[in-house]
């Protein structure tokens, strides 16, 4: 009963335009957990015990939320689910610093991808293209693995129903652009069911994890993360660095400022400049600006 209440209920979510690919998992994962147990409706304990098997403590909370996101959108329609509390496991979660890739470091990362034993089709090709898409643009992996044939155009990706349900025209750079032709030149000689642009060893649409363990591999292998349970560079970082670089990019007119971050802010697919000041993170080069425009503004300079 429990599994089918998560399946209606990530349903409904995602209608509203709501992704939740890792809160599908975690509550499937509680639903079975739970089911084991013989219990049908969630239980405040069990919810907790669950959850406190998290490795970090924002691990923890994170598992909480989710099922008692899920407890209370089940409780309105049957009363014996319980909504187990929030904060147990501590009251915020603190923003990991990103880690902004340098252009030594990208270039080892893809050379690393680029020697991978060819063990499936297309494996070695595969990661150092995805690689280079995501620091090149920014994109989400979700949005990079949904890629199919259609989706790349002469004008740049085009990026259907990610977030908030919304579509966005990505264009990329004549470098990144030549790069991905060159990978579809030999993608589209594989015999797949399946237009993904990237791809399992079994031919179907390239897997989250799977993209997520071979990352960590590779990151390891270069020198610029330690081993498994240490923190460290994520995939995730990729995005905090191409839009750290973007901004660093912009022209150095502090009245441009403003339109480039929106400019910005569209490219990567939030819903407000709010969400893109998440990503970004001082560097020397940005700081550096903001201490020349300073002295210039004193000088007596327009701002």
């Amino acid at each position: 009963m429990l599994s089918q209440g998560v399946d209606d209920y990530i349903a409904l979510r995602r209608a509203a335009g709501f992704g939740l690919q890792t809160e599908e998992g975690l509550l499937l994962d509680f639903a079975c957990w739970a089911g084991t147990r013989g219990e049908t409706h969630v239980r405040t304990q069990t919810a907790t015990e669950w959850a406190a098997a998290g490795r970090s403590p924002w691990q923890r909370e994170r598992r909480l939320r989710a099922v008692a996101g899920f407890a209370r959108h089940a409780h309105a329609e049957d009363a014996r689910h319980e909504v187990p509390p929030i904060f147990v496991f501590g009251r915020r979660h603190v923003r990991p610093r990103p880690h902004i890739y340098s252009r030594d470091e990208l270039a080892s990362l893809l050379q690393a991808a680029s020697r991978l034993a060819p063990i499936w089709p297309l494996r070695p090709q595969v990661f150092m293209t995805l690689f280079g898409v995501l620091a090149s643009t920014g994109l989400r992996v979700s949005e990079a693995l949904a890629l199919r044939f259609g989706d790349v155009t002469s004008d740049g990706l085009v990026i259907r129903k990610t977030k908030f349900n919304k579509n966005r025209l990505v264009p990329l750079h004549p470098t990144a652009a030549s790069a991905l032709d060159r990978y579809l030149d030999l993608r589209r000689r594989t015999n797949t069911m399946t237009d993904y642009v990237f791809i399992s060893p079994k031919g179907d649409r390239l897997p989250y994890s799977t993209v997520c363990n071979s990352f960590l591999r590779l990151v390891r292998q270069i020198g610029i993360r330690s081993g498994p349970g240490t923190p460290g560079p994520r995939i995730h970082d990729l995005r905090h660095t191409a839009a750290v670089r973007a901004l660093e990019a912009c022209p150095q007119a502090g009245s441009l400022v403003g339109w480039h971050i929106r400019a910005l802010s569209t490219y990567l697919g939030h819903s407000s400049v709010a969400g893109t000041c998440w990503y970004l993170q001082a560097t020397p080069q940005l700081t550096r600006g903001i201490a020349d425009a300073c002295e210039h503004l004193l000088e007596g300079g327009a701002p």
